[in-house]
């Protein structure tokens, strides 16, 4: 079999324009033709390869090689996505999110949605400060949907400004049966893209993926 009957039975779909083919994939696909002349140039006359086998070794190339096209085309379709996804997050800007994230405290209270245990027949807030250390406790009713903690002291003096977290602990009969953190709604001040999540940077600094946003509201006055 000659070089003109082996270029024949070449599919098609290897020849890939320059503009559209990787440096490495076109550099993979020169080496490879060299191989194959090479193969072909100093094969054992008396037993030569089958013609088979090198179209065979032609397909599965071909087919590596569109694989790795494949790919780098849904690299550049999820980029171009997250991307056009970043601009439209970027309207939450000055909205509320709804999230289990510290709320930052500035002096106004914070309105708390703490889910207790529906067989709690005693619940409990319990606020941690940046570092995580417990600075408050208060009771609220179990069926309580609401609640808003005013972040004073016992004494009546304001708390430190800064970021604070909270969760509701549930007892039944003398014993704890759930902790579950309370979601807070935060002003979004930025949105921003991190590898592919996006991410919303709330007041106070603190960031949450916009994937643990269960709601959002306009910013209330």
């Amino acid at each position: 079999m000659d070089i003109a009957s082996i270029q024949q039975t070449t599919p098609t779909s290897t020849q890939i324009p320059a503009a559209e083919a990787s440096p490495t994939t076109a550099s993979d696909y020169e080496t490879f033709l060299k191989m194959l002349t090479a193969q072909m140039k100093y094969q054992d006359p008396l037993n030569p390869v089958d013609s088979t086998d090198y179209a065979t070794q032609l397909a599965t190339f071909s087919s590596v090689e569109q694989a790795v096209l494949t790919n780098d085309l849904l690299r550049s379709l999820t980029a171009q996505m997250s991307t056009g996804g970043l601009a439209e997050m970027a309207a939450l800007v000055g909205k509320e999110a709804r999230s289990t994230a510290p709320a930052y405290f500035d002096g106004q209270p914070i309105q708390l949605l703490p889910q207790a245990s529906s067989i709690a027949d005693i619940a409990e807030v319990i606020v941690r400060n940046e570092a995580g250390e417990e600075v408050q406790r208060m009771a609220i009713s179990p069926a309580a949907e609401t609640a808003v903690w005013a972040g004073v002291n016992a004494d009546g003096t304001p708390m430190e400004s800064g970021l604070y977290s909270f969760e509701v602990v549930s007892t039944s009969n003398g014993e704890v049966i759930a902790q579950t953190p309370i979601a807070t709604y935060n002003k979004v001040v930025e949105v921003r893209l991190e590898g592919t999540q996006t991410m919303l940077v709330l007041e106070g600094g603190f960031s949450v993926p916009s994937n643990e946003v269960s709601a959002l509201r306009d910013a209330v006055t």
